[in-house]
């Protein structure tokens, strides 16, 4: 069964798309019908599948998120006790926590069979850089 791993650089919070390398990852595997599962080995980071055509769907999403989970030095934060790695680490894995790490998207006629608009993201959810491995693995 085919595998791979993707690292993706981040620069801060957002939304990255990992699509075009996912659906290469398939078509080079020449495998027809099956499951691509996408797995990230971070717990300060999710995956999402979501709309890729208007940008303003990553803003409202990474506003949302930071309202939900705002910096631990935010007064409605000071209940939280893990602080060593900064005012973002805590509340990076509550939205992890949220969301989800892995990610399954049939394979259908040797391509992803995600909808129209729908693209593969990395959501990271740390202020500063990092370098993120999601492993791909494509089974019958």
């Amino acid at each position: 069964m085919p595998q791979t791993r993707l690292t993706i650089s981040t620069r801060g919070q957002g939304l990255y798309e990992f699509t075009d390398e996912a659906a290469r990852f398939v078509r080079t595997a020449g495998m027809e019908e099956g499951l691509l599962t996408a797995f990230v080995r971070h717990t300060s980071c999710s995956l999402l599948i979501q709309e890729n055509a208007d940008p303003d769907v990553k803003r409202d999403l990474s506003a949302y998120f930071a309202r939900l989970a705002p910096p631990a030095d935010d007064p409605s934060m000071d209940y939280l006790v893990h602080r060593l790695e900064g005012p973002d680490d805590m509340p990076a894995h509550i939205k992890s926590a949220l969301t989800q790490v892995s990610l399954g998207v049939p394979v259908s006629a040797g391509r992803l069979a995600l909808g129209t608009w729908q693209g593969l993201y990395l959501f990271e959810h740390r202020d500063r850089s990092h370098r993120r491995e999601i492993v791909l693995h494509l089974s019958p």
